[in-house]
């Protein structure tokens, strides 16, 4: 279950991630696939965008998974996303975490062993359906780590704590590569087997993610984007256990300055 948790949740920063290619909040893309409902709002600041340049961009993202039955949701395989070639990734000079520095540690004791390595923030809400027992919510922090660039992919960890049912930390990656595919720059990809027959399933995330650095003595943001043709791209499909597929487009304008 945990890894079928924290893969939802690395669904959220995907979806965060290729958001960061879009320029404005506008209305929430809403998602269907059988009685599966994923509804996805975001955008970035500044609103203006350089038309022939990468900028600094702050990203928040939010989401809402739901069933139109009531029923629990399915567990995640696999979720892929592929957004514009105007948007970038910039980990040059960051700190970097590792995955094992991260284990059986609650938030605060995560975010201290990667000091200088957050770069987002967030939170989660969990629906819990154990067989033979009363389905359960709890909610816990979201913190998102740079796991350094190697080969070409750049990776991140996501570290959650939450009660499920008792307190525990649980640590997924997510990794990014560029690709060239017409409009699409950057593809994040997250696998996940499943465990304890996926009795978690995330029903809301927001995360918000911004770091500004100093490296080699030049002032860097994490994020990036450009506004080269007024329009920005993203999509993304996700794959469940049971064979349902969600697939989904984000279109959103920009502004050039």
């Amino acid at each position: 279950m945990r890894r079928t948790l924290l893969a939802t949740i690395a669904l959220g920063v995907a979806v965060a991630v290729a958001v960061a290619g879009v320029s404005v909040a506008a209305k929430p893309t809403v998602v269907r696939a059988g009685n599966l409902v994923m509804r996805i709002n975001g955008g970035v600041s500044p609103q203006k965008l350089p038309r022939g340049r990468l900028a600094p961009i702050t990203l928040r993202a939010s989401g809402n998974i739901r069933t139109t039955d009531g029923s629990h949701p399915p567990a995640l395989r696999e979720v892929r996303i592929d957004f514009d070639r105007h948007g970038a990734i910039n980990a040059r000079g960051l700190k970097v975490c590792r995955s094992g520095q991260l284990q059986a540690r609650d938030t605060q004791s995560a975010k201290k062993a990667c000091r200088g390595s957050v770069v987002g923030h967030g939170s989660t809400r969990v629906r819990v359906a154990f067989p033979e027992s009363t389905p359960f919510e709890a909610s816990g922090p979201l913190v998102l780590f740079n796991g350094g660039v190697r080969r070409g992919v750049t990776t991140m960890f996501i570290h959650a704590y939450v009660n499920v049912p008792a307190p525990t930390a649980i640590v997924t990656t997510v990794k990014v590569r560029k690709i060239r595919k017409g409009r699409y720059g950057t593809r994040a990809i997250a696998r996940v087997p499943v465990i304890a027959g996926g009795s978690g399933s995330v029903t809301h995330f927001n995360l918000a993610v911004r770091r500004i650095y100093r490296a080699n003595g030049r002032r860097q943001s994490y994020l990036l984007a450009r506004c080269g043709r007024g329009r920005l791209f993203a999509k993304a499909i996700a794959f469940y256990r049971d064979g349902t597929r969600l697939a989904g487009n984000v279109v959103r304008p920009c502004r050039p300055r």
